[in-house]
């Protein structure tokens, strides 16, 4: 009778404790996850003394921008590594962007010999293991005298995040229909408009993903800046890090360390948290046609 007349109909007790577990869970998980973040930027604000003597103690009573401040004199200065950085990933996302788009448009749109083939050998790169091509990749890059370079870097993380990207933007592109396409071209636009001003719009979801997951893997890599970075001046943040944990005699600067941390982590949170929406509509794009 409730549902006729317009009234919510009580949930049976069952799917209430069920809910109020499954929120607990979730609660528990989540805290679980947060904390290491919050004692990072806990310990990061201590005085450098109090977060040598104690690191697990997650508050101080004095706060300080000391071990901020103790960043600068590590190596170039962590605002030169932050600047080779933040070019690194920006450069990445760009090109990575600029490539995968036009590919995972012409995947899904059109029909070309060998397609199947070429899909499936992009797709498989993503099996081969980045760590046994190093010394190949370190020989090309000496042959194309961009070793110890920044652009070299990049070029090696394009390679390394083309394959994911171009499924990526290929699903988001399957998703929409092909009536708005053929419904543009009788009205006289080209492929280039269609794309444009038709397909990115609607494929602004993939797009974003595409750009965060190529952002966050260049931003925290760092075996490739190890080895093909030689200038102390080229360094990024990840190396920062490693040199401040080795630290001096083998006494590991806690302080400073996870000032480094935040420094590193904070970007990557902000960006996630701007582009949320379209990282999770971006995933599921293609799913259901």
């Amino acid at each position: 009778m409730d549902r006729f007349l317009g009234k919510p109909a009580h949930k049976p007790l069952s799917e209430q404790l069920a809910f109020v577990g499954f929120l607990f869970v979730a609660l528990v998980f989540a805290v679980f996850f947060i904390m290491p973040l919050v004692w990072s930027l806990a310990n990061s604000f201590k005085p450098a003394a109090d977060a040598l003597a104690n690191p697990a103690s997650l508050f101080s009573k004095a706060f300080s921008l000391e071990n901020y401040r103790r960043l600068e004199h590590v190596g170039a200065g962590w605002y030169v590594y932050a600047t080779n950085s933040v070019m690194i990933a920006l450069g990445t996302v760009l090109l990575t962007v600029l490539i995968s788009v036009p590919a995972g448009y012409g995947f899904s749109k059109f029909r070309f010999p060998g397609q199947s083939l070429l899909f499936i050998l992009i797709m498989a790169t993503m099996m081969i293991p980045f760590q046994s091509i190093l010394t190949p990749l370190f020989l090309i890059l000496k042959v194309l005298r961009l070793q110890n370079s920044l652009f070299g870097l990049v070029l090696i993380y394009v390679t390394f995040q083309l394959p994911f990207s171009i499924f990526m933007m290929r699903n988001a592109f399957d998703a929409v229909p092909k009536a708005l396409i053929e419904a543009a071209r009788i009205d006289g636009a080209s492929q280039t408009t269609i794309l444009r001003r038709i397909m990115l719009p609607i494929a602004l979801p993939g797009v974003a993903t595409v750009a965060m997951f190529a952002f966050l893997n260049s931003w925290n890599e760092f075996l490739a800046a190890l080895i093909f970075l030689s200038d102390q001046n080229k360094f990024t943040l990840p190396i920062m890090l490693v040199n401040v944990a080795s630290g001096i005699y083998g006494i590991i600067d806690w302080g400073a360390l996870q000032a480094g941390i935040a420094v590193t982590m904070v970007p990557c949170i902000l960006l996630f948290l701007l582009l949320q929406r379209y990282y999770v509509r971006g995933l599921t794009a293609g799913a259901v046609k």
